[in-house]
């Protein structure tokens, strides 16, 4: 068995421990491919670190197998994590004891909160990052963690045979071959997070070559031939693409506006009271614009860039500069010029993403003022890749096909590290559990980021590749990222299993010292003319008259709890490390009071389970053919998965509920006032879908 112990010390430990695990992983391989492991995680991302941490953390004998050691962790693209909505899946990956929070609160260089004009719901943590700080921490924790062992090599293609009959689906994996000829490694589950390897292809220009990543092998094309002629999953080709990585000191900053970090940064970990990185050492960010000649070389260059001509699809929301010029023509486009460490000399330009020919990059870069003597260190470059049709997984992102096999990352159609190591983490949970016999687990919309970002997949499947927006979320206002401990690390330990006694009790504290703080606030009952006295700055009408809590003037934005604390120092001083997410809770009481009762609405809905066997095309219930090809095809879990689905009309959903009831209601009496209390509830679904049809597809 491969023994990993480091050096307690992580500042003096951090790269000795990268390169102790390269030589460890070559010394020990041979002897790893005769062994069984619970858990199989195939590639070494964000997704695959996530799921293998996760996986060990569980209590399952884990392997990672990855082509390439030196790169598990690494940053493929951007050097930077979280935004508005990514930041909500930071914080919620680190309140199950992930790993990227810490990663980044240990790498970061730059920290800024997005979004602060508007409410703390809709805030994005952000920071930018040193590389090969995030690298060597990610590496380091994984070899700290017990059940975990790391392989490098590829894997040539997935051992299928068939299904166990105490289980839905046609196949079952039972372990991996690698590509130099290893006897087979078996595994009761297996997790692919091949990011853009599967079957990738590299674009620069009108030059192609096999990769998912520049200075990297390609991956097995048997992989995508195992999942799409085995076992028959639909697949999908999806693109994307990564800028050239400019020389610092060919860059003229004073052409740049000059963006500095927050002076107090904020940590993405509950763990973390500070980041690693002093406020005072952090390093600025510049903005920058696009100008007309950008334009004219983007249309001089067109005949040369195949990957622009094809239609595959790329992401939306972070388009290559060809796409955003001939998409908006004669606009300015905003290019952020972000350090990639504090010792780097290179300069990553956020919105240059470009596969033109390497000449014409440097002919384009040169058009931008701040550019215009720029050196490229790295050409950009274009990826094509396989992805795996989200719609035939389950809630616990494994294959409904398929027994044991789990997929997470770019493989299910997502974009970005966030999205990546949140899927990652819950395939690592159900993966373990599987192996362990113990049952598969799903987070629901109503409580989580992940669990919004998992059923969008499984319910409504990608046309492009997905990206986290908080406008995604019905319930933002409950699902905040300074809440996400409460929200996730209770149940992570209590139900799941992921999360450690240590963040446990952290998470308990926290969440007690909050209620006693609510109730101290609520306990302050002056009148109004006294709060007034009080706080003479306070913005209250002179004609309210009414008894007031602690509570509802937090409530005021002119009114922090710093300034109660200073009039009431006997009751609230004890809360004090706690202020600024008080005022939260305080402000946001009234709009989670509103949103529990359709909270409990969905949560009921997804107590109605729709079996995995239901003969959707013979169901004796009044169902369209197109209904009926449409849950045949996604087959949903719950009624209330099937509620979201395109094409499936609210009278559908009315007639499912009929066929499915709740338990509970079977074994009761079916006596009058029962009847008139489900004839209630189905006249309230009838409505609510009405309406949403009224209203148009969406999130809201």
């Amino acid at each position: 068995m491969l023994m990993k112990k480091l050096a307690s010390l992580r500042c003096a430990s951090l790269r000795c421990a990268s390169l102790r695990c390269a030589s460890l992983v070559c010394r020990y391989s041979s002897h790893l491919a005769t062994q069984h492991y619970d858990v199989i995680v195939v590639g070494g991302g964000h997704a695959g670190t996530e799921a293998a941490a996760a996986a060990a953390r569980l209590g399952a004998e884990t392997l990672l197998v990855t082509q390439k050691i030196q790169t598990i962790g690494a940053l493929s693209c951007n050097p930077s994590l979280g935004g508005v909505g990514k930041g909500h899946l930071v914080k919620e990956v680190d309140a199950l004891d992930g790993l990227c929070g810490r990663a980044a609160d240990w790498a970061g260089i730059h920290f800024s909160m997005l979004n602060r004009r508007k409410g703390p719901a809709v805030w994005g943590p952000r920071a930018q990052l040193d590389r090969q700080r995030y690298r060597e921490f990610i590496q380091t924790e994984l070899l700290n963690i017990p059940k975990l062992t790391l392989l490098e090599g590829a894997v040539d293609e997935l051992l299928v045979t068939e299904a166990s009959t105490e289980g839905p689906g046609q196949h079952k994996v039972t372990g991996i071959r690698l590509v130099n000829g290893m006897q087979p490694i078996s595994a009761s589950s297996i997790i692919l997070t091949t990011g853009t390897f599967l079957s990738g292809f590299l674009f620069v220009g009108c030059t192609t070559s096999p990769g998912g990543r520049i200075g990297d092998a390609p991956s097995a094309s048997r992989l995508s031939h195992t999942l799409k002629e085995i076992l028959g999953l639909k697949m999908g080709r999806l693109r994307t693409g990564t800028p050239p990585r400019i020389i610092k000191d060919s860059v003229d900053f004073s052409q740049a506006k000059y963006h500095p970090p927050d002076s107090q940064p904020t940590p993405f970990s509950f763990l973390n009271p500070q980041t690693h990185c002093k406020p005072e050492e952090q390093l600025p960010c510049y903005l920058t614009y696009t100008t007309p000649g950008v334009e004219e070389v983007v249309h001089d260059s067109l005949h040369l860039n195949c990957h622009i001509q094809q239609d595959t699809k790329g992401p939306r929301y972070c388009p290559s500069i060809e796409s955003r010029v001939l998409r908006f023509p004669g606009r300015s486009h905003q290019v952020w010029l972000e350090p990639e460490g504090l010792s780097s000399d290179l300069i990553y330009p956020q919105g240059l993403s470009m596969t033109m020919p390497p000449d014409m990059q440097l002919r384009l870069i040169r058009e931008i003022p701040a550019l215009h003597s720029a050196q490229i260190h790295t050409p950009g470059y274009g990826v094509q890749y396989d992805f795996v049709c989200p719609t035939q997984l389950s809630p616990s992102l494994q294959v409904k096909s398929t027994q044991g096999l789990f997929l997470a990352g770019q493989i299910n159609g997502t974009t970005g590290y966030e999205e990546a190591a949140a899927q990652g983490l819950w395939a690592g949970v159900n993966a373990a559990r599987s192996a362990l016999s113990k049952p598969l687990m799903a987070l629901s919309r109503t409580e989580s980021y992940i669990g919004v970002l998992i059923d969008d997949l499984v319910s409504r499947g990608v046309t492009e590749p997905y990206r986290m927006f908080t406008s995604r979320a019905e319930f933002r206002t409950s699902l905040r990222p300074d809440n996400a401990d409460l929200r996730l690390s209770l149940k992570g330990f209590e139900e799941v299993g992921c999360v450690s006694l240590h963040r446990y009790k952290e998470a308990v504290r926290v969440r007690d010292c909050l209620q006693d703080g609510l109730a101290a606030l609520e306990g302050l009952s002056p009148s109004s003319h006294t709060w007034r006295h009080k706080l003479p700055n306070i913005n209250m009408s002179e004609n309210k008259s009414t008894i007031m809590t602690g509570i509802e003037i937090l409530q005021y934005s002119e009114v922090s709890y710093e300034m109660l604390c200073s009039v009431f120092p006997e009751h609230l001083l004890p809360y004090i490390e706690f202020s600024q997410r008080l005022k939260i809770e305080a402000v946001y009481r009234p709009h989670c009071d509103k949103q529990r009762k359709e909270i409990e609405r969905i949560q009921k809905e997804e107590n109605m389970v729709l079996s995995p066997d239901i003969d959707y095309l013979s169901l004796p219930v009044s169902l369209s053919q197109e209904v009926r090809e449409i849950l045949d095809s996604i087959r949903p879990t719950t009624l209330g998965a099937a509620s979201r689905l395109q094409g499936v009309t609210p009278a559908a959903i009315v007639h499912l509920l009929n066929y499915v009831q709740p338990t509970g209601h079977k074994e009761k009496r079916n006596d009058k006032p029962q009847l008139q209390d489900q004839k209630k509830g189905k006249r309230e679904l009838w409505l609510r879908l009405v309406h949403k049809a009224d209203a148009g597809p969406g999130h809201g």
